[in-house]
């Protein structure tokens, strides 16, 4: 006989969606002023030279996490040790892994920079490693007991609102490397801010000494995670690394800039999962299948609608949200379209891959394969094509971005139906109000952008869109269920 999901379960992903989606406004309102000051200040050369950097010090980051990004949360539900001291393990763990990583690129940097141009402040990145890595094992930690607003303070305020400033002040003192001078110190603050509250909710380690054998069977357990992570990620990046192939570095930053505003709506999906994870983990500890379908149906639709309507949002008026970040990147508007409505189809796929991981690791890491060598073809077929038609190098970008589309799209509906298969219960995140909801949202952003002057399109045209939207999909689209996001008072 099947149980119904705890009232409590549903509250705490509530109370995540709650502060995540706090979160992504304020990453919205800090991610702006760096793309205005990349941009304006250091140009769009300059963006694509530091966008390729930062695909190699990214990747080293989410290797030295050893798959503790995720499988931190299962280990602390079977481990009946201290948990300060399980959390300690998997920090150094990841710190060991992140040093080894960095000393590799500081002796061999031409990963980062395959055109051979950076400067003296450029080869300092390999040291941004180290924080990402440890941030991010911290920040699960602290997931596991609902501790969410560690993650949007680390992540939404600390670390982006650094980054910003620190870019235009390092402009004014070294002009050249000023953003891997500030990209390094942001991920420093993020690590401080992840780490203060760690010390706070777990304390100090009661008897710890180091465990290398214990952790290196961690890490075996873990790998398949870490590998899903990697090509997870991949399929984010992959496509600026096969336009860097085919297209200049100036083509390279205008669809890193739009790849930037386009992932702002993935940090809504991204920052569920961290709360997902443990009640998922412990569902499945007490056999409660039911519970776990619900909760990836209920977390999937709540996704889905947002990120629905942010894309509208942001798509809609995209020439002026670009033409924010400067003229010479208006030409990445058709890019940033397909990039939106990747974000949109990946909802399902992510969703999926939360429960996934625990109960299917070695299929789930097959189909993520699969997916990212699906994403390769298409876009290498997208760069020939449009090279054949004589195209310009936006459509170029525009094709690498649609290609991406297109795979997570096919891996959605691939992992979604693995697990509805493995759980016995079907999973439901798609709702018909969905179109009802965005379709004055369509005629309100198109009679915007037709009549009105830039800066009014995007001053009163985004609003009018998101209100539309918004009152739709709660009048005709949100049940009772739903509504338990926007309740502070949920009882448990």
């Amino acid at each position: 006989m099947t149980e119904a999901p705890p009232r409590s379960d549903i509250a705490a992903l509530a109370r995540g969606g709650r502060t995540n989606f706090f979160g992504f406004l304020l990453r919205l309102a800090a991610r702006v002023p760096f793309l205005f000051i990349a941009g304006r200040l250091y140009g769009a050369d300059d963006l694509g030279r530091f966008a390729s950097a930062l695909i190699v010090i990214e990747l080293c980051g989410l290797i030295a996490t050893l798959g503790l990004k995720r499988g931190l949360a299962k280990s602390l539900s079977d481990d009946e040790d201290d948990p300060a001291s399980t959390v300690i393990d998997a920090l150094l763990a990841s710190l060991t892994a992140a040093t080894l990583l960095a000393g590799l690129l500081f002796l061999f940097p031409t990963p980062m920079f395959p055109s051979g141009i950076y400067n003296r402040f450029d080869l300092l990145l390999p040291l941004a490693i180290l924080p990402l890595a440890v941030t991010d094992v911290a920040l699960s930690a602290l997931a596991y007991r609902y501790n969410v607003a560690a993650t949007v303070q680390a992540r939404a305020v600390v670390e982006p609102w650094t980054l910003s400033i620190a870019a235009a002040a390092f402009w004014f003192l070294v002009h050249d490397g000023g953003m891997s001078l500030a990209y390094i110190l942001s991920n420093f603050a993020a690590a401080a801010a992840a780490l203060v509250p760690l010390w706070r909710s777990y304390g100090r380690p009661v008897g710890w000494k180091p465990r290398p054998a214990r952790m290196l069977r961690v890490i075996q357990i873990y790998y398949p995670l870490a590998v899903a992570d990697v090509v997870e990620w991949g399929s984010r990046r992959l496509d600026i690394a096969i336009l860097g192939l085919f297209a200049s570095p100036s083509a390279v930053g205008i669809y890193w800039a739009a790849q930037q505003v386009a992932s702002l709506p993935q940090k809504l999906k991204t920052s569920f999962e961290p709360i997902l994870g443990p009640v998922i983990t412990r569902n499945l500890k007490e056999g409660n299948l039911a519970a776990i379908a619900q909760q990836v149906s209920q977390v999937g639709f709540w996704i889905l609608a947002a990120q629905a309507g942010i894309a509208l949002a942001l798509g809609i008026p995209g020439e002026g949200v670009m033409g924010l970040v400067g003229p010479a990147f208006v030409g990445g508007t058709g890019a940033l379209a397909f990039l939106l409505a990747a974000e949109v189809v990946a909802a399902t796929a992510v969703v999926s891959e939360a429960a996934l991981v625990y109960m299917a690791r070695m299929k789930n890491l097959v189909i993520s394969v699969a997916t990212i060598a699906l994403q390769a073809v298409l876009t290498v077929g997208g760069m020939l094509l449009v090279e054949k038609l004589g195209y310009g190098e936006v459509f170029r970008a525009a094709a690498a971005a649609a290609a991406l589309a297109l795979a997570l799209g096919t891996a959605s509906l691939v992992k979604s139906g693995l697990l509805a298969r493995l759980l016995g219960h079907q999973l439901n995140t798609w709702r018909w109000p969905l179109v009802w909801a965005a379709a004055p949202a369509i005629v309100i952003g198109w009679t915007a952008t037709r009549f009105l002057p830039e800066w009014a399109e995007l001053a009163f045209g985004i609003p009018a869109i998101l209100g539309a939207y918004c009152w739709m999909i709660w009048r005709y689209g949100f049940g009772p269920d739903d509504r338990v996001l926007f309740r502070k008072n949920v009882g448990g």
